[in-house]
């Protein structure tokens, strides 16, 4: 079994993140998933949620993924999502004036949306 795998995390605009990984957590359709090096070929549609990878010098990142599909093969892991972005990337205060908002109009995608985004920052 190989140690590291490759995981490429691509938003609909942009390669987000690449590189070396020895364990990616993901939400899908099906419930949370972790993929480590070998693990069964998968392809799964991607749900609203934080995706961690544990990198292989030792790092952790951790982006806001909003849909999409995770696929995996050869050590290949690929999350390509409508949008990400990296947690270090989100301005909290932003995100947390769209979570009020959304939740005063009762916008339950745009509350989801702000929550993803707090809850990877948390996580990072």
């Amino acid at each position: 079994m190989a140690a590291e795998l490759h995981v490429a995390l691509v938003a609909a605009d942009r390669e987000v993140w690449s590189g070396e990984a020895t364990l990616v957590v993901a939400r899908t359709t099906s419930g949370d998933i972790g993929v480590m090096p070998g693990h069964q070929p998968l392809l799964g549609v991607l749900e609203s949620g934080p995706v961690t990878i544990r990198t292989s010098d030792g790092g952790t990142v951790v982006a806001a993924v909003h849909g999409g599909f995770i696929s995996f093969g050869d050590n290949k892991l690929s999350l390509l999502a409508e949008t990400a972005e990296l947690a270090d990337e989100i301005d909290v205060h932003r995100a947390e004036r769209k979570l009020e908002r959304a939740k005063a109009e009762g916008d339950a995608h745009a509350e989801r949306r702000a929550d993803v985004r707090l809850r990877a920052v948390a996580g990072r």
